[in-house]
């Protein structure tokens, strides 16, 4: 008698699948064929769960949301600024969780609400603080922007241009890459700046992004009548 498999593949199943390929292949190897020798199943069977890559890569997307949202789901911190700079270190630590992680992340829609309650938590922060509701959107999304480029391009300088690094080496060769700025000293010297030390370089970034935000986004006093 023919054993059958019986674990039902599902989108969350692909989905984590891909996730585990995606640190041995980076994005442009990621393909639904060799998803599908790993899952060993045929390549048609996942298009029954998804039409083409870029749906597979919103469900990716939403799998690392539901990872993330476990932890963020704990209530934030009633600091605004203490809330948003955790918020943002979690997320970068979960991209670089996985092989270009960030371009998987960025620009994909999710596939279900996972992303909401975390949301709604730290907006509501952000309203109790004074925010207008337009103002707390736009200090959230500006925060996450920058999170998400960062990581990108921390994870493209990296050693082999996959995963981040920490705060060790740069996949990029600074010397040569100063040789060939020789010119241009400023530029040559912001090597060392923006390709090593990179967990240093994100707090000093997001610490900065934090602070426009207070300064720019935050309700300001009674305007002055005119």
């Amino acid at each position: 008698m023919v054993k059958v498999a019986t674990t039902k593949l599902d989108r969350t199943r692909v989905a984590r699948t891909a996730l585990d390929l995606l640190n041995e292949t980076g994005l442009e190897g990621l393909t639904l064929r060799a998803i599908a020798q790993r899952l060993d199943v045929k390549a048609p069977a996942l298009y029954w769960h998804f039409k083409d890559k870029q749906a597979l890569l919103d469900e990716m997307a939403t799998e690392m949301m539901r990872r993330m949202g476990e932890e963020f789901l704990s209530a934030p911190d009633a600091d605004w600024r203490v809330a948003l700079t955790t918020a943002m270190r979690g997320m970068r630590e979960h991209l670089l969780r996985h092989r270009d992680g960030a371009k998987v992340f960025s620009g994909t829609h999710y596939t279900d609400l996972s992303y909401a309650a975390p949301m709604e938590a730290h907006l509501r922060v952000l309203a109790e603080a004074g925010f207008a509701p337009g103002a707390a959107a736009r200090a959230w999304f500006t925060a996450y922007s920058y999170t998400i480029g960062y990581v990108i391009e921390e994870q493209a300088s990296g050693p082999g241009r996959g995963g981040g690094d920490g705060d060790g080496d740069s996949g990029y060769d600074l010397v040569a890459r100063a040789q060939r700025l020789a010119d241009y000293p400023l530029a040559a010297a912001a090597g060392e700046e923006l390709f090593r030390a990179h967990d240093r370089g994100f707090e000093a970034g997001l610490a900065a992004v934090v602070a426009g935000i207070g300064a720019t986004l935050a309700t300001p006093g009674p305007a002055a009548s005119g």
